[in-house]
């Protein structure tokens, strides 16, 4: 063999080596506060998002999967067993969010939750997040005087109206003063009900069941989705037009809701993930709110509560449920 075709074959290896190196995996923890199943629609659209970005399982992406299955206290040691495991970034969402951002850990944090970042700590603003972690937050608190006009419009004679909401969900304060605004501009009357858990929320359906309103708005936030039954059956059994934020909301029985559409929020962190693993920093990434709203209506629900949905609003749903 000459020295020109030694040279050539070490060359050949070499870059055969790199270009393996180049094919390997990357490796990305999820931990979730929640179980498989309540975190699978997530886990479902951040998978295709990923996709998009060129990520998919198993040639180029080790997606290490942790859930707490509502155990809050496990979250912490899963930010330490996948950083162990050679996780190159975390992606959390839900109730584990703040948890892991604020964790002891080396590698970024891209997430997804409902809750305010700068209410909860971890954001100065929404363009300058903190403790090397950015990504999605579903709060738009100003949503909650459209759904109001919304629900005048449906029904203009409803003035009194009551509002679960749990305190416990950073950013509600925001809420509570966003529609507190609006109904005081379309002369309605409303109740707040604070319902930290499912103690207070059994008082306050009591208390709504001895001087009942003419509708009630739920926040949108993880307690009120998990027990959404429970409070859209007292709705409907008491013939009262229930309104929420997120589709899954009306899907299960509630008159209408206006809110992000979950699946493409679930599908944004892929982008903050392949910004972060082409080499961009958490930090340099503001945190984004929804820009995908729909409006998705039950005309199941309205023809129950006797409720004729205006031809305006039809018009501009997303989505009927017939």
């Amino acid at each position: 063999m000459n020295r020109r075709h030694l040279i050539a074959m070490l060359l050949g290896g070499t870059m055969a080596a790199r270009s393996g190196l180049a094919a390997e995996p990357r490796h990305i923890g999820f931990i979730s506060g929640g179980d498989r199943k309540g975190a699978e629609g997530f886990v479902d659209a951040f998978r295709d998002g990923l996709a998009g970005e060129g990520y998919r399982e198993p040639e180029t992406l080790i997606l290490d999967l942790r859930y707490a299955d509502y155990s809050l206290d496990r979250v912490a040691a899963f930010v330490e067993e996948v950083e162990n495991r050679g996780a190159e970034l975390i992606v959390t969402h839900a109730a584990a969010t703040t948890i892991v951002v604020k964790a002891k850990r080396k590698i970024p944090v891209v997430y997804e939750f409902s809750a305010d970042p700068i209410a909860t700590g971890i954001a100065t603003d929404l363009a300058h997040p903190l403790f090397n972690a950015t990504g999605v937050t579903l709060l738009k608190a100003e949503l909650n005087s459209k759904r109001l006009e919304f629900l005048h419009e449906i029904k203009p004679d409803i003035h009194r109206i009551a509002v679960i909401a749990n305190p416990l969900h950073a950013g509600e304060v925001n809420e509570r003063v966003d529609l507190a605004a609006k109904a005081e501009q379309l002369g309605i009357s409303l109740s707040f009900f604070p319902t930290p858990n499912r103690l207070e929320l059994d008082h306050a359906l009591e208390t709504l069941a001895i001087d009942p309103p003419q509708a009630i708005i739920a926040f949108s936030e993880g307690f009120v989705v998990e027990n959404r039954q429970i409070i859209i059956n007292f709705a409907m059994s008491r013939r009262l037009p229930l309104v929420s934020g997120w589709a899954v909301m009306a899907k299960s029985g509630a008159l209408f809701t206006y809110g992000p559409r979950l699946v493409e929020s679930y599908r944004r962190p892929a982008y903050y993930v392949g910004r972060i693993l082409h080499g961009a920093k958490a930090s340099d990434l503001p945190i984004e709110r929804p820009t995908v709203l729909e409006l998705v209506v039950n005309l199941n629900s309205a023809k129950t509560l006797g409720i004729t949905v205006p031809q305006t609003i039809l018009a501009r749903a997303d989505e009927l449920i017939e």
